[in-house]
Parts: structure tokens; sequence; C-alpha cells
């Protein structure tokens, strides 16, 4: 640990770990101590450390190409688009890398069909986004960003952006004008805590953007896949977005791969040259983004997260008469959990849990973030909720 901080950029502060290898849920550090894994980084490994199926398409494809740029077409790429296209029910696909430049690239999108297809006048285009959003952390991500801590020291910003509360659909109604192209939301904000909106706030934005003839781009990058029970979030609601950004657990766990999803009409605006990555859409990205596709088709991991969803909630709602947690949000395998200033701050608390042996990451003030691997059994689930009972309750 000394040395990797002597050498990086101190831009994150890592709990005090240093993993050598993972199966399943499950991690072993340099020393031999295992621990179950609750963050799953951060849904980008839905499906567990060393997937069979993933590694074993990795591996196959290691040995073939894993990279031609998009100067040339590769065996895998249209493969890839098709079925991603076909899991989302839309048309188009636009591969990327990250979950930043997926976002980046949903922006671009947006500000080129407002002009080329809306008739917004040039220069013109202004987004909605909701306070408290985390979409990345490129500069003009952080632009929007409420967070003091994203934003501070890196503007000057890029302009066209309007924030307006999470959850007020009169206020997103009163921000979306003329000039608006896109609103961009994420259906549960995860940073800021694993935030549920009310009921019928993403139905109502998405009757609102369809009235005035604007975007619904929904950030599914750590909602979707799997993570709420549901392939996306926004299923909860009944609700199909115009464009999905979708990302972290498309590479499972294995390469980055992020993409933009939409319709011929949206992401039919680009021509050659307008944007591009060399790594985005590379075979061995392809590759394992086939095989997560071939693991969501079957819905196996939808109904896990499910099933044990249910249960993971019902036993931290049960913490709440003790004192030790003030609230619970979330979905599926995913929960945002208040605990008791009292007990300490967030980061305090994740320590504890990881000398008992659970990685959870802290998220403001007190409050925890619980996303497991998909894979999880239930009685490694019973296993970490029972050591963080005792944690929380000693």
């Amino acid at each position: 640990m000394a040395t990797a901080e002597a050498h990086s950029a101190p831009n994150y502060h890592p709990l005090p770990v240093v993993v050598a290898s993972g199966e399943g849920a499950w991690v072993t550090d340099v020393e031999g101590r295992r621990y179950l894994d609750m963050l799953a980084g951060y849904s980008a490994l839905n499906f567990g450390h060393g997937n069979p199926r993933l590694i074993a398409a990795a591996k196959a494809q290691l040995d073939r190409v894993t990279l031609t740029s998009r100067a040339f077409h590769h065996d895998r790429f249209a493969a890839f688009c098709a079925e991603l296209a076909e899991l989302c029910g839309m048309e188009m696909v636009l591969p990327m890398n990250t979950g930043a430049e997926a976002v980046e690239t949903a922006v671009k999108t947006a500000r080129k069909w407002g002009y080329k297809v809306k008739g917004v006048p040039d220069g013109k285009a202004r987004i909605v986004v909701a306070a408290d959003n985390f979409h990345g952390r490129t500069t003009t991500i952080v632009g929007f960003s409420t967070d003091p801590d994203a934003r501070a020291d890196f503007g000057p910003f890029t302009p066209g952006f309007t924030v307006v509360p999470y959850g007020d659909l009169a206020a997103m109604e009163a921000a979306v004008d003329r000039d608006t192209v896109a609103v961009l939301l994420e259906p549960i904000q995860g940073e800021a805590g694993v935030l549920v909106p009310p009921p019928g706030y993403l139905a109502g934005v998405r009757r609102l953007t369809a009235e005035r003839g604007v975007l619904f781009i929904a950030d599914e990058i750590q909602s979707g896949l799997g993570r709420t029970g549901r392939t996306f979030a926004c299923e909860h609601e009944g609700v199909v977005p115009d464009v999905y950004v979708l990302g972290k657990a498309l590479g499972g766990g294995v390469v980055p791969v992020s993409a933009v999803v939409s319709s011929r009409e949206v992401l039919g605006v680009f021509r050659p040259g307008e944007h591009g990555s060399t790594f985005g859409g590379n075979p061995l990205a392809c590759a394992v983004g086939l095989e997560v596709l071939a693991m969501l088709r079957t819905g196996e991991y939808q109904a896990r997260a499910a099933s044990l969803g249910e249960h993971l909630h019902g036993r931290l709602r049960s913490l709440i008469p003790t004192g030790s947690v003030t609230a619970v949000r979330g979905r599926g395998l995913w929960a945002g959990v208040d605990v008791s200033p009292a007990l300490g701050t967030g980061r305090a608390i994740s320590e504890r849990l990881l000398a008992g042996g659970l990685l959870v990451k802290d998220t403001h003030g007190s409050t925890i973030r619980l996303a497991p691997p998909l894979v999880i059994t239930e009685e490694d689930l019973d296993w970490a909720l029972t050591r963080l009972r005792e944690t929380l309750t000693a």
C-alpha cells in the first residue's frame, strides 16, 4: 500500500486492503485474508470476479485479435452492436470504453440531434440534468455536478446545462424550453446514496420529453444490466427512454466497455470523422460484451437480483428499529444505508466492516452502499448481513 501511494496521484483514498485474487463474490488479499465483496466494482462486477464464461470468452479472443481500431471492420463488431440493440429494443449502437466517454458521447449526440433534427439555433442547445447527479469526471460532466469535491478548481466549465432537483417533476417541466434537446438522468442515483425517485417521476419525465420533442437519456451505467432486478432500472416504471447510456457491467469486469444505444433517427446524425475512439468497439471488448449479453438474455441474473434483493432490503430495514440505521433505499441487489451519525462516518464504518471481512464503500456523510455481485449466494449474503448487524449494533 505504501509503495502504491508513493507513486500514484492521490485522487483516491482506498480502504487499507490489497487484493491479490478474486472468485465469484469473494476476494483474497496479499496476506491470504478473504473478504466478501459487497461493492462489485460499482456494478462493473455484476457477474462476479473471474466469471468462467467471461474469462473463457476473453481468452479465446486473445488468441485471435484484440484491436483493429475502427479504421477496419472486425468479425465481432456487427454481432455485438446487433445484439445490444436488440436487448435495448433500439436500432443503433455507438460503442465506447468508459462510462464517462459514453455520457460525453450522449451529450454530443443530443446536441447534434437538436441542431440537425429538432432545429435548435446553433450554439443554443441545452440539456437538463438533476442535482446530486454522478455521470463521470470529465470537465464537461463535473461542470454540471452539484458535488463541490467534483467541481472545485476544475473550471471554467462547459455551458449549456440546467440543473433541477432530482425527483421534482414540476421543476423539470419549468426547465424544459424550446432550446432543450435532452433530459439526462440516472433512474436511480448511485453515488448520491442509491436515491430512488418518487413513484411516477420517470414516467412523468418520459411523458414530458415526448410531448415537447426532447430526448430522454437514461444513464444506466450503474443501474442497468440486471442490478435492480430488471435489465434496466427504467423498466420498474414501464419507461423506455430515447437513449440508453451503458457501461460497467457491459465489460463483465474484464475490460472497459460502454455504449450509447438509441434509434436510427438519433444516432444516425453522425457522419464519419465527427466522433470516435481508438479502442471503442474493439474485438476483445465485443467478445466479452457478447458473452455478457448472452448471460443477460437468460433472465437468470435479473431474477437473482430481484429475489435476493427482497431478502437484502428486508434484513436491512430490520436494522432501523435498533437505532443503528436511519434509512434504507434502493432496488434489487443495490442499497444505500444511512447509518446513525453517532456510530461514525461512512469511511469509519467501512473500515470497521473491512476488519470483519466485508468490502463496502461509503458515500456522503454516514451513508454506505451495498452492491454485491449478482452471483452471490443467499448464504453469503446472510453472512454479510449478520456481520453488518453485529458491527452496527456492537
